[in-house]
């Protein structure tokens, strides 16, 4: 999936990492953030300017939301159900998200964008729940300007020091290896002895007959 989405950014640029990231902040299952990622990647190689992909995700991440926010606020609950099932956002989820937006407020604006779900769901549980429209845009901005920076800084990076980072995965994958096996090792004793050993209620109930 990584290799056609990089044709795809390759091939159309800043507009792919827009449309991508955009349809993704209204509930379009489309990969947004790895888009955001793999562009920066691309960046780093001189196939696109760093600054074009920053400009094109925020645009995409604040525009995407908005839209999500005009759907959840005229169309409502109803609406966003009926349209929004046929994308995964069941009665369940939505009604998880709607209550994790109003126990924490504004500050779910901000941090909502790197949670996947929330993400996705961000702008139109906003609207569903009331909230004005110029502080959801706000913090929204925030929200978008700290998650664009951190992903595109992060494929950046690892596009610029990409012979270093697969030098280092190459030399210590045997290290990870070994570690993986011994957690399942652990994992599968520990379950091992839970299952055997038996409750402690029942053996009180055997000494007193």
């Amino acid at each position: 999936m990584a290799q056609s989405l990089a044709h795809i950014i390759v091939t159309y640029g800043y507009v792919a990492v827009f449309l991508l990231v955009m349809l993704e902040d209204f509930g379009v299952p489309t990969p947004g953030e790895t888009a955001l990622i793999v562009a920066s990647v691309a960046a780093a190689a001189g196939r696109l300017n760093i600054w074009g992909v920053v400009l094109a995700a925020f645009l995409g991440a604040v525009i995407g939301d908005n839209i999500g926010y005009a759907i959840g606020h005229f169309g409502g609950r109803r609406l966003v159900l009926a349209v929004g099932g046929k994308v995964g956002i069941t009665h369940e989820r939505l009604g998880k998200a709607e209550g994790f937006f109003e126990r924490y407020g504004d500050i779910v604006v901000v941090g909502a964008r790197f949670v996947e779900g929330l993400r996705q769901l961000n702008g139109i549980i906003a609207g569903t729940v009331g909230m004005h429209w110029a502080r959801f845009l706000a913090y929204n901005a925030l929200g978008a300007a700290l998650w664009v920076g951190v992903w595109s800084a992060v494929g950046y990076y690892a596009g610029q020091n990409r012979k270093i980072i697969e030098f280092w995965l190459m030399r210590f994958s045997w290290l990870v290896l070994i570690v993986l096996i011994v957690a399942i090792a652990l994992w599968v004793l520990v379950r091992r002895r839970r299952l055997g050993t038996p409750p402690a209620k029942a053996e009180g109930d055997a000494e007193d007959r």
